[in-house]
């Protein structure tokens, strides 16, 4: 890993004061949320513990709907001091929070991220596109005007032009921020093509598909152990993985920096984190570790984390949300939709 030179940023450690009183009974920063993040955060963790004079935090990959619980939990040392996501809050999370006291947030988009579904490098290229995607793993699929039980196994049977190969799909969780954009992305909007009579994300459960946890390096092993599986993950997995895993296209586009930093290739979304306010002056190194993370030398056109596959921010956009931050601008809810 390259080391970050702290003079490449000019970091003042904000020591503030908060209406909430917090002991302070623990040094680390804690971190939980997206196993998507998790690697480029992870690599900033490693940076701030070996060129700042705070401790290591720990970082705990739970998914993001897992960590958003856990960040929305309440403010103590009990409870996570920043969390990661593959997707934005949700309305009902930022509720959650606004009940559990948890009212002052602040939130940072990174880059973006492709969804790919990899196979190993073994087969042939393969070509898919969203609507056989959904035919593979939804519950029910549309015949003779009405839903049934999925009956493909095979992805010929799907469409002639697919291999003959046994259908293995392993992926996220319903905790995962990749799962929720995957059920966006993917089956939403595919539902319509299809025939369904609404928007329809059930995912089959007859074996198919395969709830792989939140650790995506063992979607990987699983995929160089049995060349029929398909992956679904993020884009940097695939990069770490090149020599044993490669891409599908979706709908002909293949994933790349260019293809998802243009929104070219459909299953693009964004990474984000989110700060509780109320932690920082009491958990020591939360302001270091946000600017380092937020710094270009990190996340911008030629940071660090481009090499770990993290699709930088244009630089206007990585400027404004570097403000934001900065000044801990508090997210409404109505930045959220709601």
């Amino acid at each position: 890993m390259t080391t970050w030179k702290t003079t490449a940023l000019a970091v003042a450690a904000v020591v503030g004061t908060t209406s909430v009183a917090i002991a302070q009974e623990r040094e680390q920063i804690r971190i939980v949320g997206s196993s998507t993040v998790y690697p480029f955060a992870s690599y900033v963790v490693e940076e701030f513990g070996a060129t700042t004079n705070h401790p290591t935090p720990v970082i705990e990959s739970t998914g993001s709907g897992g960590g958003m619980r856990l960040f929305c939990e309440g403010v103590g040392v009990s409870t996570p001091d920043i969390t990661n996501a593959s997707r934005r809050m949700k309305v009902s999370e930022f509720d959650r929070c606004m009940e559990n006291g948890v009212t002052d947030i602040t939130e940072a988009t990174i880059g973006y991220d492709g969804i790919v579904l990899a196979q190993s490098t073994d087969n042939d290229p393969l070509a898919l596109t969203r609507e056989q995607v959904m035919l593979a793993v939804a519950a029910e699929v549309p015949q003779d005007g009405e839903l049934v039980d999925n009956p493909y196994t095979n992805w010929s049977e799907i469409d002639a032009s697919l291999p003959d190969r046994e259908i293995e799909i392993l992926g996220p969780p319903t905790t995962s921020g990749t799962r929720d954009a995957f059920e966006e992305m993917v089956m939403e909007e595919s539902s319509e093509a299809l025939g369904y009579p609404e928007e329809y994300t059930d995912i089959r459960a007859d074996g198919v598909y395969v709830d792989s946890g939140e650790n995506d390096n063992l979607i990987v092993q699983r995929i160089n152990e049995n060349a029929d599986a398909i992956g679904v993950f993020g884009y940097g997995f695939l990069v770490e993985n090149t020599d044993i895993i490669q891409a599908a296209t979706i709908d002909g586009v293949e994933p790349t920096p260019e293809t998802i930093g243009s929104g070219e290739y459909p299953v693009a979304r964004s990474l984000w984190f989110y700060i509780k306010e109320a932690h920082e002056g009491v958990i020591p190194g939360i302001d270091e570790y946000v600017s380092l993370f937020m710094d270009p030398v990190m996340i911008g056109q030629d940071g660090l984390l481009k090499d770990e596959g993290l699709i930088p921010l244009p630089s206007d956009a990585l400027a404004e949300w570097s403000d934001r931050v900065e000044n801990r601008v508090n997210l409404q809810r109505s930045d959220l939709g709601g």
